[in-house]
């Protein structure tokens, strides 16, 4: 079953409300949504370091990559960009980077903060090919914004 967003936005808005650690929200937010949709296999952040540089933040799943740089893999790419990169297939995206071989497609958001000043991405991945859409893109970020906008 597909998650609801809109039921998934109100128990996110629920858990975080008056929260302004970065890292707690994360916390939440990969738990929250990890657990609300089984094509959701690996799901959390990576956090701006600085130097174009993400270390692994908050996550749900198996282990994932430790340090990516803006020039490097799928959240890299969103980390440079600015945009939001969905990807069908990981094997077609030139320079994924496989931080567990069973990834098959996967969505990373950049995570913005008050101003646009980039706080990370928010990277889900699948063992499902071509898992997410439009929708997912939509309502992720719809979340995001509503936690992270003001920080």
């Amino acid at each position: 079953m597909r998650v609801d967003y809109d039921v998934l936005a109100k128990a996110v808005a629920s858990l975080t409300k008056g929260e302004s650690d970065v890292v707690s929200l994360m916390a939440t937010v990969a738990c929250e949504v990890h657990h609300s949709d089984a094509r959701f296999d690996w799901t959390g952040f990576y956090r701006n370091v600085g130097d174009d540089l993400l270390k692994i933040g908050p996550y749900q799943g198996g282990h994932g990559c430790l340090v990516i740089p803006f020039s490097r893999g799928v959240c890299g790419a969103a980390a440079r960009t600015g945009e939001v990169q969905l990807v069908a297939d990981v094997e077609a995206f030139s320079g994924h980077i496989a931080c567990a071989s069973s990834t098959r497609s996967e969505v990373v958001l950049p995570v913005l903060g008050q101003g646009g000043a980039l706080l990370g991405v928010f990277d889900i991945d699948s063992n499902q090919p071509d898992a997410f859409d439009q929708q997912d893109v939509d309502g992720l970020a719809n979340i995001l914004m509503s936690v992270f906008g003001d920080i």
